[in-house]
């Protein structure tokens, strides 16, 4: 399934946006107290899916910063700012590697 990016009702959510080993500057949008250490595209689309925002994993993406890294992204669906949406998924996903 390809999405075009001209869907303004989804975000790119690339793992770096969520990645405490990441600096602002390769791209990470999260205080470093709300990231996550290294979060996988699995992790971030079961949180979305817990959050009812229609995951759907793109693995052969590569972050435009790290062009030549393919680490994938997950295209969710927009029902509010990014910052909010990305904040609340990390949040979830603390919680569940909290839970192991």
């Amino acid at each position: 399934m390809d999405i075009m990016l001209k869907d303004k009702n989804k975000l790119i959510i690339w793992p770096v946006y969520l990645d405490a080993t990441k600096s602002r500057a390769e791209g990470r949008i999260l205080p470093m107290k709300e990231s996550i250490k290294s979060p996988t595209l699995k992790e971030i689309e079961k949180a979305a899916a817990e959050l009812n925002l229609g995951p759907v994993v793109e693995t052969d993406k590569a972050y435009p910063k790290s062009w030549w890294t393919t680490g994938g992204r997950v295209l969710v669906d927009k029902k509010g700012p990014k910052s909010i949406t990305v904040k609340q998924i990390a949040q979830r996903i603390n919680k569940t590697r909290g839970q192991k």
